[in-house]
């Protein structure tokens, strides 16, 4: 509001400065052309009847209805005829007039008669006019009270009219700012509520202009939606990994108990491992999966050949199921850690969910620029209504319950494929990473 009336006031005041000049210089212009005019006059009746000069009035006529004094001198500077309208005042000779008069030359000038203002214009006489005013000059001069008089009283009105306007202009822009930043207003309360309750499901008061303030609100509101559903989504995922915990930690305390009241027999300590080694994988997949969505270290270039020959190494010297298919060179940028998670965890989903005695064959290729992993086994695959839910934190299909996992494998690789800025896609029995290749590769 401050900028806007500065703006204003300034405004106002530069208009009515350069009305004040417009106008002066406007009234100035005139007055000259008066005075020329009257000159020239002059001259040419000096020129056409020298006689004339002296009569009584002859030098009286107005000119654009202002009254204007003259005298005419001789080329040794004595008054040869005056305006009855001097009275006893007479016109100075002074350079000016010196200089119409022997240089020849014309020219204006601002001074003082009997304490008021005037302007004067001398101009010069030829020499080859016949009578005494041969060589002289005309001294023509006009009282400027008036206009500074009217110049005076425009300031005046135009200062009373602008402060005026000044006053009315800030107050509308007082006006106007006041309910332009209402909704703004609106939008911190509304914030604030929010921020008191905590309470990422309320919204901010949504308006009916698509202006600036109205996309503001959109994005605010869909950054809510976006927290109350990463909150929901953190929710679950501590509801569902306390659920998926306290299985384990069930059986491994019940089975301690056990073993304090009877004495550790081998089925007993068999059954303790397996708790303790199931609750440790749960919580190494927790802690993956929490690490996952954020980058641990810098990507570099990565040759998935290589990667997928050491991942189907490993499995195929433990069992023989998992086998190498074809292989393409190919060059991803990434963390190579992390993409061998993302191997293992389909490798091991292969052998877990496809036949007992199936085999997974693992291959790589490239296709339009992109990598392609793909991970494949010999059984079915899921059905197609449960493929939405293959990813989601700690989901396993029904028929899965008793196999062996925490529903968090998929999820994990998911997870850093995404921030591999790639995808997985499910066809049947077969998983497919799309990676983006690094140039060159």
């Amino acid at each position: 509001m401050l900028a806007a009336a500065g703006a204003i006031i300034a405004a106002v005041a530069l208009f009515g400065a350069a009305t004040v000049v417009l106008v002066r210089g406007e009234l100035r212009t005139s007055l000259d052309t008066a005075l020329r005019q009257r000159a020239g006059d002059v001259a040419e009746l000096a020129a056409s009847a020298p006689a004339v000069l002296t009569d009584p009035g002859a030098l009286e006529s107005p000119v654009s209805g202002r009254q204007i004094a003259v005298e005419v001198i001789d080329s040794r500077g004595r008054i040869l005829a005056r305006s009855l309208l001097l009275g006893s005042v007479l016109l100075p000779q002074d350079r000016l007039a010196v200089q119409a008069r022997v240089a020849g030359r014309a020219g204006f000038e601002d001074l003082r008669i009997g304490g008021r203002p005037y302007r004067m214009f001398a101009a010069p006489l030829a020499s080859g006019l016949s009578g005494a005013a041969a060589g002289g000059a005309v001294l023509v001069a006009s009282d400027t009270s008036d206009i500074t008089h009217t110049i005076g009283r425009l300031g005046v009105v135009i200062t009373l009219t602008g402060a005026a306007v000044a006053i009315l202009a800030v107050l509308a822009a007082a006006a106007l700012t006041r309910r332009g930043l209402l909704p703004l207003r609106r939008l911190a309360a509304a914030g604030a509520e929010i921020e008191r309750t905590a309470d990422p499901a309320r919204r901010l008061p949504e308006t009916n202009v698509t202006d600036e303030i109205g996309q503001l609100t959109g994005v605010l509101n869909r950054m809510l939606a976006a927290l109350e559903q990463s909150r929901e989504i953190e929710r679950r995922f501590l509801a569902d990994a306390s659920h998926e915990l306290r299985t384990p930690v069930t059986a491994l305390v019940g089975n301690v108990q056990f073993a304090q009241r009877h004495g550790a027999d081998p089925e007993v300590l068999a059954e303790i491992s397996h708790d303790a080694g199931r609750l440790a994988r749960l919580v190494d997949d927790l802690l993956v999966l929490e690490r996952a969505g954020a980058a641990a270290q810098e990507p570099e270039p990565v040759d998935l050949g290589p990667l997928v020959e050491h991942v189907v190494r490993l499995h195929g010297e433990s069992d023989g199921r998992v086998v190498l298919g074809a292989v393409d060179s190919v060059r991803v940028s990434g963390e190579r850690e992390a993409l061998a998670r993302v191997l293992e965890n389909l490798v091991e989903n292969g052998l877990v969910h496809g036949p007992p005695a199936g085999r997974v064959t693992v291959a790589v290729r490239r296709r339009d620029g992109r990598a392609l992993v793909t991970v494949s086994d010999e059984g079915p695959g899921p059905d197609a209504a449960q493929r939405e839910r293959l990813f989601e934190r700690f989901w396993r299909a029904p028929e899965a319950m008793e196999r062996p996992g925490s529903g968090l494998g998929l999820s994990i690789a998911s997870t850093i494929v995404e921030r591999h800025g790639g995808r997985i896609a499910v066809h049947g029995s077969s998983f497919t990473v799309d990676l983006p290749l690094v140039d060159g590769g």
